[in-house]
């Protein structure tokens, strides 16, 4: 018998058992009864049976590496202590995607002090029980839905057995290095005209009241506790929320604009003249990041904003341009940020939030449903598009004093006097158009919208603290379309942590 030969014949005594299974398979195949099975019988045949195999072909593989593992001549830890024994032999179980193997290496020993098992190192194994495969399912499937559905799919498509409590706890550990991962990120190129777009809001998520923050947990305390057993009462949401803030950061080209270009004069009369001119679109996002926290405060999550911009412009020489929806906090928190870090950001007020008072304001004027007030509104919004945003007010408070409004009748034109005097530093949409800049929150509020009322807010939800914000940094991850980058991160992040750094100058096999 030749070499080859002798290779080959090791090789099919190693995978005898994964062999047989194999061909117990064919065997099952070929039999009469076999014959008149469905197309969807023989899929759930071939799913199980397999499974089965794979499984018994990763044992056969981890009994071969255990079979042939060569003692190591010094195994040293990162104290500087020498493992002096071994131990071969040595058992710990791996779930796996195909099911349960078990890992068979050599234990090094010393005396006082843990054991030392390079070939785990080798195999880059999960500090606990569940394989690299089975929390990376749990991280997409528990960021897609419920937690309950990500083990009930896991499971179907795994046959693991993963338990409903095991499958939040892998993808917490999942989402540990998405910070990490995001701060080592090489941003993409722009040039110095390129617009850096930042933007922050917030969403409320039904936390479980050891999770609330202070000043939440005593409002809720104040009501009494839940008036139901089983479900939350009307109203009782309220003071069992805990604010969870969303952060955007995005590159995007000039666009630059008309009037226009964004809202139709509603006096032109294109009869007899052609079709209304084409518009030309905004300007798009690209290289879209976003963040999301409910641990951290508001305050900390605009500072990973800017720390992300940062990285993007280290040197402040594009652009900055932020974008909020008017809430005072948040535009406080801005300017403290910028001021800090010695950037000038212009921060823009959504104008789709601008046009809801606009329309508050038309109501005090207009019957309900009367079609005239959409006019109105595009009137008075084309004006502040075009700088005039003192104008408008002055409009209005004209227009309720005609009109001969009182108290609440004229309340939603008082809102919007107040709201537009109160905000015009932030209205100069005139100076945006120009620029090619953003005028609308979109992207943020996309993010909040997916990120968290999807699946954060789903019916009967109350999160852990620690689920909620994997959870959250998870689908922002996915969102990103960084996943699969990040997970290879990961995963050299685990081998660094659970193996590399237990050794004298990290010096062990790489992963």
């Amino acid at each position: 018998m030749g070499p080859a030969q002798g290779a080959l014949a090791e090789c099919e005594d190693a995978f005898a058992a994964s062999a047989g299974l194999f061909a117990a398979v064919c065997a099952e195949l070929a039999v009469p009864e076999a014959a008149v099975m469905t197309h969807a019988q023989l899929e759930d045949l071939l799913g199980l049976r397999m499974r089965e195999v794979t499984r018994q072909l990763f044992q056969d593989h981890l009994t071969l590496r255990a079979r042939d593992e060569v003692r190591v001549d010094q195994v040293v830890d990162v104290a500087g202590v020498e493992r002096t024994r071994i131990e071969r032999g040595r058992h710990r179980t791996l779930a796996t995607v195909f099911g349960k193997v078990t890992v068979t290496r050599i234990a090094y020993r010393g005396t006082g002090v843990a054991d030392l098992h390079p070939a785990d190192a080798v195999l880059n194994l999960p500090d606990g029980m569940h394989s690299h495969g089975l929390a990376k399912l749990a991280a997409i499937e528990s960021s897609r839905g419920s937690f309950a559905d990500a083990c009930e799919r896991i499971n179907a498509h795994t046959g693991s057995g993963v338990g409903h409590r095991q499958v939040q706890e892998l993808a917490v550990g999942a989402a540990v290095d998405i910070d990490a991962f995001y701060d080592a990120l090489v941003p993409a190129p722009c040039t110095d005209t390129t617009p850096l777009i930042l933007s922050v809001d917030g969403k409320g998520v039904v936390i479980r009241p050891e999770a609330l923050r202070e000043d939440t947990a005593k409002a809720a305390a104040a009501k009494g506790g839940n008036a139901m057993k089983t479900r939350l009462a009307s109203g009782e949401k309220h003071g069992r929320k805990r604010m969870a803030t969303l952060g955007a950061v995005y590159d995007a080209e000039p666009a630059p604009r008309t009037v226009d270009d964004v809202i139709a004069d509603p006096d032109r009369d294109d009869v007899g003249h052609g079709a209304a001119p084409e518009r030309r679109q905004g300007p798009k996002a690209r290289s879209k990041w976003l963040c999301g926290s409910v641990t951290d405060t508001a305050a900390q999550v605009v500072s990973a904003v800017f720390d992300q911009a940062e990285h993007r412009d280290p040197g402040h020489r594009r652009p900055w341009v932020v974008l909020v929806d008017g809430a005072r906090h948040q535009i406080d928190l801005i300017k403290a940020e910028a001021l800090q870090r010695g950037v000038d950001v212009r921060i823009i007020v959504d104008l789709i939030h601008v046009l809801e008072y606009l329309w508050r304001a038309a109501w005090c004027l207009h019957e309900a449903g009367d079609a005239s007030a959409e006019s109105w509104v595009a009137r008075h919004a084309r004006i502040m598009l075009g700088g005039g945003v003192q104008q408008t007010v002055t409009a209005l408070e004209a227009a309720a004093r005609t009109a001969r409004l009182r108290g609440p009748q004229r309340k939603g034109i008082d809102d919007a006097v107040n709201y537009l005097t109160a905000k015009a530093e932030h209205l100069r949409y005139d100076t945006a158009l120009e620029r090619g800049w953003p005028l609308a929150t979109g992207i943020i509020e996309g993010a909040c919208r997916h990120l968290v009322k999807d699946r954060l807010d789903i019916t009967g939800a109350r999160w852990r603290l620690s689920g909620a914000e994997a959870v959250l940094k998870l689908r922002a991850v996915r969102t990103n379309g960084d996943f699969d980058a990040y997970w290879a991160w990961h995963q050299q992040q685990e081998f660094t942590r659970n193996h590399q750094a237990r050794y004298r100058d990290r010096l062990i096999l790489t992963a």
